[in-house]
């Protein structure tokens, strides 16, 4: 099991709220499959980090593109192998 960083960055801050009952939603079941080690909004508004639980890059990438963020064109996403320490 790996650590996989995904920031979200705030590309339609207007459309935010909207989806944001379903993004929760989403992180909120990953988190009960065990797939979600941290997760939080950034506090300048900018966007979040959701920190991934996975055993590659390509599983960590298919979980977080079908955040409904991610789906909906909300936010960027930059995904990146993480080292705990």
């Amino acid at each position: 099991m790996a650590y996989f960083a995904a920031i979200l960055y705030m590309e339609k801050p207007e459309l935010n709220a909207t989806y944001r009952p379903q993004h929760l939603e989403f992180l909120e079941g990953l988190e009960k499959e065990g797939k979600i080690f941290a997760k939080g909004p950034f506090i300048d508004g900018e966007g979040g980090l959701v920190i991934y639980k996975a055993d590659s890059y390509e599983e960590a990438k298919i979980l977080a593109e079908k955040d409904p963020y991610i789906v909906q064109g909300v936010r960027s996403l930059q995904l990146h192998e993480w080292e705990m320490k």
